[in-house]
């Protein structure tokens, strides 16, 4: 009887342990979705970045500091490795395109020129994607870090090698702001 009852109590650990791996791996699979399609329109972003440049590069010939800082921050980001460091590096990207689009201000020529208009559409349209992409890594990333840290699951999660889903955060506070860009490229 005794036999009976630990061989049942095995089973019941056995398949609440299978239960417990099974939803930790489908979570943790929709999280690494979740930062693939960061990375998609990540990859979108930086392709988007050299045609850019080399569409204001001949009228912007004395601001060749701003144009390498774009290029150089859209190395480092290309670089990162992890959501965080990604986050932190795509900042940068980031600050580095708004001086950009703050100094194409000065040059009317481009500002009336249509490859600049639409590479600006297209970028702006690939910055709202990101935005949502990096939303929904969020919200999955927390949806498995609360299910491998909730009790039971807690118990076995770290023994059967479920680490914890890093986020996207903004680190610095300039970060936080928002770019003040004008794509309207109005006529000054």
């Amino acid at each position: 009887m005794t036999f009976y009852i630990v061989l049942g109590l095995a089973v019941v650990l056995v398949l609440w342990t299978i239960a417990v791996y099974n939803r930790l791996v489908n979570l943790r699979n929709q999280t690494t979705n979740g930062w693939k399609q960061i990375d998609v329109q990540l990859k979108r972003r930086h392709d988007l970045i050299p045609n850019l440049v080399a569409t204001v590069k001949g009228a912007m010939e004395f601001e060749r500091e701003t144009l390498t800082a774009v290029m150089d921050a859209r190395a480092r980001a290309m670089a990162a490795a992890g959501p965080a460091e990604a986050g932190r590096r795509e900042g940068e990207l980031t600050q580095a395109l708004g001086r950009l689009f703050a100094v194409a201000e000065n040059y009317p020529q481009l500002r009336a020129t249509e490859n600049v208009k639409m590479l600006q559409e297209e970028l702006a349209g690939t910055e709202n994607k990101i935005g949502f992409a990096r939303q929904f890594y969020n919200d999955i990333a927390t949806k498995y870090n609360t299910a491998r840290e909730t009790f039971p699951a807690v118990l076995a999660s770290g023994a059967l090698g479920f680490k914890p889903a890093e986020l996207f955060e903004i680190t610095e506070a300039a970060e936080r702001q928002v770019p003040a860009v004008d794509l309207s490229m109005k006529r000054g």
